[in-house]
């Protein structure tokens, strides 16, 4: 169900019958009313009885929540990352930011850009939970992911912007690599300032 509405199969903020889903996503009753316990559970949606499925849509209020909530989890995160990640996973990363900014400036940005900037925020953001070792924090993390990604479904990813991002996320790298956990603090803060300054521009 999530992959139908990140795939804008059902639109963001869609209100939509049972039925409409079936035929929509090609699921099977009762996985699909399973599936719609959770996410409603998640916030993802709401149901209503008799009447129909209201998904989230995706506005400032919930833009601003979103990256508050996501800035006080990280900053801990950052800390605790700059104080434990293994030298080599933080150096492989820094290496590999650099390479697809390279790859930007000479060749471009295109579809493949954009799904290796996604594995980049991948194994950085979620290395950075994984630190914590709280598994409240990454069910919560999962939750905001979603979020997040929906909050992009119409946002347009330019160069500029991937490559602020990738800048971004080469200051909290290079203060984790440093043991820095109050510049890896404030790095992951003024990230989370920037993208969601990024995010409102479009709203």
């Amino acid at each position: 169900m999530l992959e139908g509405l990140f795939d804008r199969k059902v639109p963001a903020g869609a209100f939509v019958s049972q039925n409409d889903l079936v035929n929509l996503l090609d699921i099977p009753v009762q996985p699909l009313r399973d599936a719609l316990r959770v996410l409603e559970a998640e916030g993802v949606l709401t149901i209503h009885p008799r009447s129909g499925i209201q998904f989230l849509k995706p506005d400032l209020e919930l833009a601003r929540s979103t990256y508050q909530f996501r800035t006080i989890i990280e900053r801990s995160a950052a800390r605790t990352y700059a104080e434990t990640a293994g030298v080599e996973t933080v150096v492989a990363l820094i290496a590999d930011h650099k390479a697809l900014i390279d790859d930007i400036e000479r060749d471009g940005f295109d579809a493949s850009m954009i799904e290796r900037l996604g594995q980049l925020e991948e194994r950085l953001h979620g290395g950075m939970i994984a630190s914590l070792r709280n598994p409240l924090i990454e069910t919560t993390a999962r939750r905001l992911k979603n979020y997040v990604t929906l909050i992009r479904l119409e946002r347009l990813v330019t160069q500029p912007l991937a490559l602020r991002t990738l800048r971004e996320h080469l200051e909290i790298l290079e203060a984790a690599k440093a043991r820095d956990a109050s510049a890896a603090e404030a790095a992951v803060s003024n990230h989370f300032q920037a993208a969601l300054q990024r995010i409102l521009g479009m709203f």
